[in-house]
């Protein structure tokens, strides 16, 4: 007669460690990216002096100010914001911090510009500004401006430490594109491009849900693993490997409690 007592599956301690990165965001390897604080803010390749990195510190701490809530910004303040960082991107092309705080603020302007266009087309699609078909031009600039920031700011491999504002920036970013990606592919799954059309980054209109998902779950794992907490939750959510372990287990689980 067979043995009542169902064997279970022995995990090697590999195995356990991998469904333990798979499941809980805490556990991301954020080890695998070094902050060395003696590094200087932006590497080489930022082709700045020390004291013009020091007056564009200042100028945008100035720009920033200005658009807090206590100073309740409206439409022309914020536009004003963009132009100055306009100039200094013009300036200093190479400056990663100036492209990222631009997307920023660009995503402020298309909220304020289009939020009454947003709140008339939520049942058609997405309450989101930035997926407007108005806003296209201006969600074009902001995947674009996030995407360079994350080129001139990235270390030249993986496994070269980062500054602490290197590494801010990039969890910064990583987190903004991988929100809009995720956004587009939100979209994409729940509605056919007949109904809402092309809408938000045009780099992303001829890009299928599901890839544009894995797009972003990279970019929420980058973002986590430069230290944002809300990227690490993200990763996980939408990672197909854990999506595709969480349905294994939990048939397996089921299976068990039906004792099949």
């Amino acid at each position: 007669m067979a043995s009542a007592t169902m064997a279970r599956p022995s995990l090697t301690s590999n195995d356990s460690a991998v469904l333990q990165a798979l499941f809980d965001a805490e556990s991301s390897p954020s080890s695998g990216v070094t902050i060395d604080p003696r590094l200087p803010a932006w590497p080489a390749t930022v082709l700045i002096s020390h004291d013009d990195l020091q007056s564009l510190k200042g100028l945008e701490v100035e720009i920033v100010r200005e658009l807090q809530p206590d100073k309740n910004p409206n439409f022309e303040s914020v536009q004003t914001a963009v132009h100055k960082l306009d100039s200094i991107v013009q300036q200093y092309p190479s400056y990663p911090s100036a492209y990222i705080n631009r997307a920023q603020t660009l995503r402020m302007l298309v909220d304020l510009q289009f939020n009454e266009i947003s709140n008339a087309n939520a049942d058609e699609g997405s309450s989101d500004t930035l997926f407007t078909p108005e806003a296209t031009d201006l969600a074009t600039r902001i995947l674009n401006d996030l995407s360079q920031a994350i080129d001139l700011a990235k270390p030249i491999s993986p496994v070269n430490p980062v500054s602490p504002v290197q590494a801010r920036l990039l969890a910064d970013a990583y987190t903004h594109r991988g929100y809009i990606v995720l956004k587009a592919a939100r979209i994409k799954k729940n509605h056919n491009s007949e109904e809402i059309g092309n809408v938000g980054p045009q780099r992303l209109w001829g890009v299928g849900a599901d890839q544009l998902e894995e797009m972003a779950s990279r970019d929420f794992f980058l973002g986590g693993q430069y230290g944002n907490k809300v990227a690490q939750q993200l990763a996980v959510q939408t990672n197909p490997y854990a999506k595709m372990c969480g349905a294994i287990v939990k048939e397996a689980m089921r299976k068990e409690i039906n004792g099949s």
